[in-house]
């Protein structure tokens, strides 16, 4: 019996280190898939709104998707005009970096300065150009976003017939629960989310707009779209603006810490505050499935990965719940809070 449990161990790790391997290699198609995937959830139920007042369904489909097409060119302009604006602006500031690393060498009294040799011109330019190369890649990609989301937004309305016709009743039932409820946590995540990561980019370029910070705008852009991403983001989208500030405000250094100090206020605020208050347990994942799933999905497809790492932990969790020898997973993969609260309901054994 032992010999067979830790066969079957062996065989899961293997399978685990296979799936791995073939998500890495096919990363180009299964990405925009789970992107498709996802997405589908978020705008599934305005496909059922307008197929409820009579609306066709290649017709609703269409309409979402040019909305969406639109948001989307929309943001490609946006990132354009950011990053030549900052390509434009560059020469000021590498000059105030030497005078910056200059003044601290001197004030320290380091004989080596790190910052000294290197062609900031063609550092930066290079990773002007490979950003420039990552938005083609990011248009590629969602192209096949697309393709993938209107045949799944297509035959939205019909799966849970198909479902119901191809098993048996049980079984269709089961399907359709767990679906259901991935459908409905993702898409509550994902819509609440948005919106707490919409309040921090807005409250970040405000702040910013007001100490004068150079790029505030883009800065809250930024910040928006790293706060989906759990535990790190914020803390990366917090580093620019703030060497910036240090760089652009230099030789005085309070516009720097009033710069840290109110990103560190928002952050904290909302982080820890109100997006507890508003998401609360309504995903119920263990704060080490959070950083696990983010620390292998960030790996396997960087900023992506870790952008989706929470969804997809959760449609794990999900599935396990609904499968009885999983059960135990899912049971650990969850935050334990309402098990606590579970166990001391009980009342003590006296005997």
């Amino acid at each position: 019996m032992k010999r067979d449990k830790l066969t079957v161990g062996l065989l899961a790790l293997l399978a685990v280190i296979a799936c791995g391997a073939v998500l890495d290699a096919a990363q180009s198609v299964v990405l925009p898939l789970v992107i498709a995937w996802l997405l589908s959830y978020i705008l599934g139920p305005a496909i059922s709104a307008l197929t409820r007042r009579k609306v066709p369904t290649g017709l609703a489909v269409t309409l979402i998707l040019v909305l969406l097409l639109g948001v989307c060119y929309l943001l490609t302009i946006f990132l354009h005009a950011r990053v030549s604006a900052f390509a434009a602006a560059y020469p000021q500031y590498q000059e105030k970096l030497s005078d910056l690393t200059a003044t601290i060498a001197a004030r320290w009294n380091l004989k080596w300065n790190p910052f000294v040799g290197i062609d900031w011109g063609e550092k930066v330019g290079g990773f002007l150009v490979d950003l420039t190369g990552s938005l083609f890649t990011f248009l590629s990609s969602l192209l096949m976003v697309f393709i993938f989301l209107v045949f799944l937004l297509l035959g939205k309305p019909y799966f849970n017939y198909k479902v119901k016709k191809a098993f048996a009743p049980l079984y269709a039932t089961r399907i359709i629960s767990i679906l259901n409820s991935i459908a409905g946590e993702i898409g509550r995540y994902l819509s609440v989310q948005f919106l707490i990561s919409l309040a921090t980019g807005i409250l970040v370029w405000l702040a910013l707009m007001f100490l004068g910070v150079q790029f505030a705008i883009t800065w809250g852009a930024l910040a928006f779209l790293l706060n989906f991403i759990p535990t790190v983001g914020s803390i990366i989208a917090s580093v620019p603006p703030v060497l910036l500030a240090l760089v652009q405000f230099h030789p005085s250094y309070w516009q720097s810490i009033a710069t840290l100090l109110v990103l560190l206020t928002i952050q904290m605020s909302i982080g820890n505050v109100l997006a507890p208050k508003v998401l609360g347990d309504q995903l119920n994942l263990s704060p080490v499935v959070v950083l696990l799933s983010l620390v292998f999905w960030g790996w396997l497809w960087g900023i992506a990965g870790a952008i989706l790492s929470v969804p997809i932990a959760s449609a794990v969790k999900i599935v396990c719940e609904h499968i009885e020898p999983l059960h135990p997973i899912a049971v650990m993969m969850g935050a334990g809070k309402s098990y606590r609260r579970e166990f001391e309901r009980v009342p003590p054994d006296n005997e």
